[in-house]
């Protein structure tokens, strides 16, 4: 599985049966036995970090193929099956309050998967990186409102969050998987799929070298400098134009550059007393390099286009704003198995998939035993995924 990123999906409302919730979490367990008991604790995360593998399997447990839930609802059930770690796999944070819990959560994953101590901060910085990364580096006009981090035994993690753009009514949902992710701050995703394109901030473009450099640069100037440079980039995309202006050079001394076609991205933005703060906060940190400048307290998405502004119209390094997305996705078809919860392709076959899921069950249980049964219980699995996609 190499595909990790980014997948578009319809807000969707509603809530799932308990009657399935129960099932969901059955077959998911089941489910995660089999991949465990084939090739490790590991595959079940680097699986999860691939959007096409957890749309199926979002579908295949009768989750809506298109909604937004099936991000929120999926990694729930998936934590609930997975329980305290004793398949050497452990889902932490979720929704809303519950992923702010995952620094509390942290060290009692690390302790029941058998990892060392270091791994605490490993598996902490990079949940809050992947976090700021996807609300600040990269403004793509979707909020995230949910965020996962899966990690296994062997200290293989990834993240599965969720932003939403109420507007478009749509939740997209990005992943990020440890073995992939060379730079926090340069391409992070692998691979990004999503049904849709658009304009984005995207500092964590390649392209966008030249931006991060000096947005970090910026970082070090004395917070009364930098706001100059901030009010006199304001009004440039307000259209006013000072002395500076007429005479071709920024307060810098660098010359202008001409960026009209990009300014309407950093609208609406203004100066606040919070922006304020966290460049003074940023200043006396100095900050090495843009992924501890990101963790800054208070350095948020507006701050941070600020800077982008700066770095733009005056030092003539713009951020790319390119959509990251690579591989349209339609997983669909997986639907097929058993229905969904809204009645697409068609209402879930509760006797069938209660028939599917104890059949799993007895497999993983026979496959327990020995070679000789589990070889058996295997083929019994490979002739019911026959039947089940002739």
């Amino acid at each position: 599985m190499s595909l990790e990123g980014v997948a578009d999906l319809p807000l969707h409302d509603g809530h799932v049966p308990s009657w399935l919730i129960e099932l969901m979490r059955r077959l998911s367990r089941a489910v995660a036995e089999v991949i465990v008991m084939e090739y490790g604790p590991e595959e079940l995360v680097r699986r999860l970090a691939s959007p096409l593998w957890f749309q199926a399997f979002n579908n295949l447990i009768g989750m809506d193929w298109d909604s937004s839930g099936s991000t929120t609802v999926t990694m729930a059930v998936l934590r609930e099956a997975l329980g305290e770690g004793d398949l050497g796999v452990m889902v932490l944070g979720g929704k809303g309050r519950r992923a702010r819990r995952i620094p509390l959560e942290v060290p009692v994953a690390v302790e029941r998967l058998g990892l060392p101590d270091s791994y605490v901060r490993v598996l902490e910085r990079a949940s809050r990186l992947a976090a700021k990364v996807d609300s600040a580096l990269l403004q793509d006009g979707y909020q995230i409102y949910h965020h996962s981090l899966v990690v296994s035994e062997d200290g293989t993690w990834c993240v599965v969050q969720q932003g939403m753009n109420v507007e478009r009514r749509l939740a997209r949902r990005y992943h990020w998987l440890s073995s992939r992710v060379t730079c926090f701050v340069e391409e992070p995703h692998a691979a990004i799929a999503c049904s849709r394109r658009g304009v984005a901030l995207n500092l964590v473009a390649r392209e966008s070298r030249g931006a991060r450099s000096t947005i970090l640069d910026l970082l070090q100037e004395r917070p009364a400098k930098l706001t100059r440079m901030i009010g006199e980039a304001l009004r440039m995309i307000r259209g006013e134009q000072g002395l500076d202006r007429w005479l071709g050079v920024s307060p810098t001394g660098i010359a202008i550059v001409d960026a009209r076609a990009r300014l309407e991205y950093y609208r609406p933005l203004k100066l606040t007393r919070s922006m304020l703060k966290a460049l003074r906060t940023a200043y006396e940190l100095k900050p090495r390099s843009l992924e501890e400048a990101i963790l800054v307290r208070g350095l948020g998405p507006e701050t941070v286009r600020a800077l982008a502004l700066v770095a733009d119209v005056i030092y003539g390094e713009p951020p790319s704003t390119r959509d990251p997305v690579t591989h349209p996705l339609d997983p669909f078809k997986y639907a097929y198995a058993f229905g969904g919860k809204d009645g697409v392709p068609y209402p879930v076959k509760r006797e069938l998939m209660e028939e599917v899921v104890s059949l799993l069950e007895e497999a993983v249980a026979r496959a327990r035993i020995g070679d000789h049964e589990r070889l058996k219980a295997l083929a019994r699995l490979r002739r019911l995924a026959a039947r089940l996609n002739p």
